[in-house]
């Protein structure tokens, strides 16, 4: 497929899909409460910061809380933006064998992706439990076509952490999008469609982040701050941390 018409197609896929990030993050923001915040961030680490003033710590809090939710919604549409460009340039699907994003074929050899926002996305232990997925896929493609050549890929759509692990290939960012399509300078492309009514977006996203914060601070002033206003840390820490009974 022509440059032009891919980074076409993927243009379109964007304005049909990038509505979904956008509406999903925001009913996330709807959805918080201020106790499900504070109960699930390091309470500790923020007394460390010194943040003092009931708006700030209430701001840190939130910002960390939504920061991680935002990396995992993203990380959906990305792995499905990174699956449609395949699909139009080489003809690959969604797996069907679990543990296992993206099936193609290239030069004549089967393509096992699996497929991460970032290059830094796991531990030893989930490391270990893709490489299991990688075999149990190599298995089970093999058992009707046993000479099938395969090659596994962890594919992370940003990053340069490229290189052979022994037993799949890690390749992020322009390595990974240029596999997906064969356009080495895709990377930079999809900088265009991704901005598609983001300024609309983030100001009404904007609009209710400031209502829900405002709103936080006032029930953390009621209830973990002390008479002089001061922040109540032992009872902020337990929240977080004192077995329930």
């Amino acid at each position: 497929m022509p440059s032009h018409a891919l980074l076409e197609a993927l243009t379109g896929y964007v304005e049909q899909n990038i509505g979904e990030f956008h509406i999903t993050r925001l009913a996330s923001l709807n959805r918080l409460e201020l106790d499900k915040v504070l109960g699930r961030k390091n309470a500790y680490l923020f007394r460390a910061k010194h943040l003092e003033l009931a708006a700030d710590l209430v701001k840190a809090l939130v910002d960390a809380f939504l920061s991680s939710q935002e990396e995992t919604l993203f990380g959906d549409f990305l792995e499905g933006l990174a699956i449609f460009a395949n699909k139009k340039v080489y003809g690959g699907r969604k797996s069907g064998i679990e543990g296992i994003d993206l099936e193609f074929d290239l030069d004549g050899v089967r393509q096992i992706v699996t497929i991460k926002s970032g290059p830094y996305w796991g531990n030893a232990g989930q490391i270990q439990k893709m490489r299991e997925s990688f075999r149990k896929a190599i298995r089970t493609l093999r058992t009707s076509r046993s000479r099938l050549q395969i090659q596994a890929v962890n594919g992370c759509c940003y990053g340069r952490d490229n290189r052979e692990r022994g037993d799949y290939k890690k390749l992020c960012g322009q390595k990974f999008w240029s596999y997906l399509t064969g356009d080495e300078m895709l990377y930079l492309k999809l900088v265009h469609p991704l901005g598609h009514k983001a300024k609309e977006r983030n100001e009404e996203f904007q609009s209710h982040y400031a209502q829900r914060l405002n709103l936080f601070t006032k029930d953390f002033m009621e209830h973990y701050c002390t008479e002089q206003g001061l922040v109540h840390w032992e009872k902020l820490i337990a929240l977080g941390s004192r077995e329930r009974s």
